[in-house]
């Protein structure tokens, strides 16, 4: 099996799917677009994840390489129909390549929040063995606010209807599944994260987040293997 990771930014890499990548024996090939590496020929991958980063779906002028990425997710999950898995800003451009529409989350959700499967994730191959409710990673300004024709809505939050969605053999989640204990002090470092962050919730937000985050560390871990685990069977079958 051969994984190819589409990054946005350095720190926005696998997190805790590296150690379960590791685990298994997968191979992996990470393209950092955001420092002009090209797509390569997507023939010889057995699934595609797309991971988050500052930029917004429409920064088109601003990152112009948006453009042939969105071109290759569109090819990937309609032509090639091979599994995806998207995580934030990877969960935006599947709704934007497939048609759907991304807006302003307003307010921002930026924190450890409550998100929840809605019937239809409870059923789901990829997201079904996670708990009906539980707590994710948020750190979004930007929303699926009309996913595409033909998408299932997965899980959700009070003030984000879609959290996670499917379509065909694509899966794309908005929270992070990935975190790992390093990384919301290594995306604290991040202009654009910190100011978000900071506006939200005022001084010191990043070391009151972490901690809160601490603590539910083997939770997170849990529910990322569960969607490791299921999505791979997918590849798999």
């Amino acid at each position: 099996m051969r994984l190819l990771v589409f990054q946005h930014i350095a720190c926005e890499h696998p997190g805790i799917f590296r150690k379960f990548l590791a685990a298994d024996g997968v191979a992996w090939d990470a393209v950092e677009l955001d420092e002009g590496q090209p797509i390569p020929d997507l023939t010889p991958y057995d699934a595609l994840w797309v991971m988050g980063g500052p930029q917004d779906v429409w920064d088109v002028d601003d990152y112009p390489w948006l453009i042939p990425e969105k071109a290759a997710i569109r090819h990937w999950v309609s032509d090639l129909r091979r599994p995806y898995l998207g995580i934030c800003l990877g969960h935006q451009l599947l709704a934007d390549a497939l048609g759907g529409t991304c807006g302003p989350q307003r307010p921002p959700e930026i924190g450890i929040m409550d998100v929840a499967l809605t019937p239809e994730g409870q059923r789901d191959p990829v997201f079904g063995d996670v708990p009906a409710r539980f707590k994710a990673l948020q750190w979004h300004s930007v929303r699926v606010a009309q996913p595409p024709e033909g998408a299932v809505v997965l899980a959700g939050s009070a003030g984000c209807r879609v959290q996670a969605m499917r379509i065909g053999r694509a899966w794309s989640a908005q929270y992070h599944v990935e975190l790992t204990d390093a990384t919301i002090p290594e995306w604290g470092c991040v202009p654009a994260y910190e100011a978000a962050l900071a506006a939200t919730h005022g001084e010191g937000a990043l070391a009151r987040m972490a901690a809160e985050a601490a603590g539910h560390m083997a939770t997170f871990e849990r529910n990322a293997l569960s969607v490791y685990r299921g999505f791979m069977a997918e590849v798999r079958s």
